[in-house]
């Protein structure tokens, strides 16, 4: 028998690590950066076109590299970050495996320019797939300018499955903003198809949290500290009236590396348990530092997730931590004990005697005969004397008889029935009731119907926020002060992007700034206390479903607005709602099905009854 098995040529082999390490271009951007942290860059430039997918370059001032150093870069497993299996238990470096650069070469073309301190001129290397084109030598700064273009251009089955140019530019966005926040002490420039989307200085923690998040983020954060033999925890939480529906400002830094840990989310959930809504979830932004020995950070190709040695006591530190920041910094409102000016005696009364008050009575009685007499004016009132007073009834007869036989009342008008069968008509009065705050339950000619109150109502809301959507007729109520409400500008963006089927639906907006927007109108059915609940709804299920095309965005926003403003369970309707939330539901071109592809009623017929029975 023929050997069968045999070695991949290295452009297979690199695509498909680039599989792994290459998801979108947001993964180019994540690899890039990151190595010209290692690199000791002070300032790091990021230049994307069209998403990602045309374009996506970084520039760094950092320590560069020489000619043999630049072709050896691009082969596989090439690392200057370790030499020996032991360094991966004692990692300071963002990447180490050696297979970014190689994956990213075998999918797009790729241009690098470097140059050394102490060399004079640099090297420039272009590669397409994974071939080395051309390796020249040339006039270039200190540092290194990577340049990526025309991302999957050999592979289009991978490429057609990257969505729209927004979506990928937030999802880039998302993965700038765990850079730059691990990263303070460095500069970014964020450039977008030529715009200038964010300008960070070099900073501290705190300033860098408010620069990409907008300047009212600043009285929201409440700092954390606390140093033990097992972990050091820094950085900020935020206060718990400004707990969001979104998961969207929650950041965890293990050693100046983003992770995501629900294990410690869970942590600072019990932390700020019972002072905070039900359904929200607060902001944080905390640093873990630990000994690189107690935490394995290669167990995924994105090196997000990582394992901690001894994770309950991480747990519990973190927790009792948090718990100490809210109580120490004052979060909750403490009673205000000073003495207020407008009690105090004034000066004219300090030395005047106390005296007892007395009770006076008044006699009036308004039915004893006393005249007054003239100069008396304390005396009492005698009611008057009218002469002749049986004349004024003169003429009117009375009729002590009073019984109901007497009235009579206008006969109502009874039209004729426009059937002419009656047994065939279906009766106009419905007869439903609530059971457990969650069903309606109502009567058909076969049985009965149960309906989930909160779906039914979710499919009703959804048909007309699309129906509004799609003619543009909503009607909107003005408010008599308009709300101010503020927001990131990530979040800013995505308000921007589907302002106009906002608009649609009945929202009335005014001024949008960087960090704020301003409504002055909202639909009939939103209460004006629940129009930031809503805002922060929509910006979360945007962020999480990232709808690319205009339908999608509409079909979301009725669906949110749907979710958010329907009766939810154990709320108590009245007959008359219960009946109109019934007709409604079946006047739906879709009644069986929630926007959310749940069921809304089932049936019970009357032979299901009876078997119960037998």
């Amino acid at each position: 028998m023929a050997d069968i098995i045999r070695l991949l040529p290295d452009h297979v082999a690199n695509q498909i690590a680039a599989g792994e390490v290459v998801q979108r271009p947001s993964s180019v951007v994540k690899e890039l950066v990151e190595n010209a942290i290692d690199a000791g860059a002070t300032e790091i430039q990021l230049i994307i076109k069209d998403g990602g997918k045309t374009l996506i370059q970084v520039v760094d001032n950092g320590k560069g590299m020489s000619g043999t150093d630049a072709r050896l870069s691009f082969e596989r497993h090439a690392t200057s970050k370790i030499q020996k299996a032991e360094d991966l238990f004692n990692l300071h470096t963002k990447g180490f495996r050696g297979e970014a650069l190689a994956s990213i070469a075998a999918i797009a073309h790729v241009e690098m320019l470097t140059r050394t301190e102490d060399d004079d001129i640099g090297t420039k290397i272009k590669i397409e797939g994974s071939k080395i084109v051309s390796q020249e030598v040339v006039v270039a700064p200190k540092g290194t300018s990577m340049l990526v273009k025309n991302l999957f251009f050999n592979i289009p089955a991978r490429r057609n499955f990257l969505k729209s140019d927004q979506v990928e530019f937030r999802h880039i966005t998302d993965e700038f903003h765990r850079i730059s926040l691990a990263h303070p002490q460095v500069a970014f420039n964020f450039y977008n198809n030529g715009s200038d989307v964010f300008q960070l200085p070099a900073t501290d923690f705190r300033k860098r949290i408010v620069h990409i998040f907008g300047r009212k983020t600043d009285e929201k954060l409440v700092p954390v500290d606390e140093e033990t033999h097992v972990v050091k925890i820094s950085g900020y939480i935020q206060k718990p009236e400004f707990a969001k529906k979104s998961r969207g400002e929650q950041f965890f830094f293990a050693n100046n590396r983003f992770i995501k840990s629900p294990y410690l989310h869970h942590a600072i959930l019990g932390a700020f348990e019972g002072v905070i809504r039900p359904g929200t979830h607060p902001g944080y932004f905390l640093n873990l530092e630990v000994d690189p020995g107690t935490i394995d950070i290669n167990i995924h190709p994105t090196k997000t997730e990582v394992k901690f040695d001894d994770e309950h006591t991480l747990y519990a530190m973190l927790k009792s931590t948090v718990k100490h920041s809210l109580g120490q910094f004052n979060v909750v409102p403490a009673l205000d004990f000073e003495q207020d000016l407008n009690l105090d005696t004034p000066y004219s009364y300090k030395n005047k005697q106390v005296g007892i008050p007395q009770v006076v009575v008044d006699s009036f009685n308004p039915f004893e005969n006393v005249q007054p007499s003239r100069g008396n004016f304390g005396g009492g009132y005698s009611k008057p004397k009218v002469d002749g007073w049986e004349s004024l009834y003169a003429g009117i007869e009375t009729n002590v008889e009073t019984g109901a036989s007497h009235l009579e009342f206008e006969s109502e008008v009874v039209n004729s029935s426009i059937f002419d069968n009656e047994k065939d008509t279906v009766e106009h009065t419905t007869t439903t009731f609530q059971l457990r705050k969650k069903y309606i339950i109502t009567t058909i000619k076969s049985g009965m119907v149960v309906i989930n109150q909160s779906r039914a109502h979710q499919r009703v809301l959804y048909e007309n926020f699309l129906k509004n959507i799609t003619i543009k007729e909503a009607v909107s109520q003005q408010l008599l002060f308009p709300l101010s409400l503020s927001f990131s500008p990530g979040e800013i963006n995505i308000l921007k992007e589907i302002k106009e089927n906002l608009c649609t639906v009945g929202f009335v907006f005014g001024e949008i700034a960087e960090d704020g927007v301003e409504i002055s109108g909202v639909p009939v059915l939103v209460v004006e206390s629940e129009v930031q609940m809503i805002m922060e709804q929509l910006i979360s299920d945007f962020q999480q479903e990232i709808p690319g095309d205009s339908f999608s965005q509409s079909d979301m926003l009725a669906k949110t607005l749907a979710k958010t403003l329907s009766v939810k369970t154990g709320e108590t309707l009245d007959e008359f709602s219960q009946v109109k939330l019934v007709n409604d539901l079946f006047a739906c071109k879709e009644s069986t099905l929630s926007p959310f592809n749940k069921r809304v009623y089932v049936t019970i017929t009357e032979n299901d009854i009876e078997r119960k029975f037998i």
